[in-house]
């Protein structure tokens, strides 16, 4: 049976999706990879890009009607915490202070309570290139952490991609995955819509 997807992210999931860079609004990125994959098995999901160059949680809260719950998932992906963590490290404020685990788990709640999709929630990633970006990975593991716990909470299944894409980025060479510490390359990107499809896969979400 065929499924709505919304993809719900900050610039890695908007990769250019608003910019008519393709005709179904769907990016240059992993989505857009995830999506492709998926219709040459045959499939005609609906699948809507809702990322957001810049957002943070609390930008997924704000705009939840609009780019989720109108949609009615099945399916709802998350991919969000980067730019939480920046402004930690960029302006002093913590994630505390940002209310991060209260929106976080907002999100997760609405999503149960409003529709009846089930929920895919991938961890945050940096990479240590340019090399200042390694000051940043504990607070990336905070965040990583948080989202793990308020996943098992609701119910949703909780992917962590930091470690994941680092060895790869380890093995491939920084500059094969990443184009600047914190966006994917082409590569990157696939490496994304693969653990995304292995994930959805393996839950069986898409029979």
């Amino acid at each position: 049976m065929d499924k709505c997807v919304v993809f719900l992210g900050d610039s890695i999931t908007d990769c250019f999706h608003k910019l008519n860079v393709d005709p179904d609004q769907l990016g240059n990125g992993y989505v857009r990879m995830a999506a492709d994959a998926l219709r040459e098995m045959g499939r005609q999901d609906f699948i809507r890009n809702s990322g957001h160059d810049g957002f943070t949680v609390s930008g997924l809260l704000r705009m939840f009607e609009y780019d989720c719950l109108r949609f009615e998932p099945d399916i709802v992906s998350i991919l969000i915490g980067s730019n939480d963590a920046a402004v930690a490290m960029n302006t002093g404020k913590s994630l505390e202070q940002q209310n991060f685990k209260g929106n976080y788990e907002k999100l997760l709640q609405r999503i149960c309570k409003e529709t009846r999709a089930k929920i895919l929630c991938m961890g945050p990633f940096i990479f240590p290139k340019p090399l200042e970006y390694a000051g940043w990975i504990p607070v990336i593991r905070q965040v990583e952490e948080i989202e793990k716990e308020a996943a098992r909470e609701y119910g949703a299944i909780f992917v962590p991609l930091h470690d994941r894409l680092n060895r790869e980025a380890e093995k491939e060479g920084y500059d094969a995955i990443t184009v600047d510490g914190t966006h994917l390359t082409e590569r990157g990107a696939k490496l994304l819509a693969d653990i995304w499809l292995d994930e959805i896969r393996k839950q069986k979400w898409m029979i």
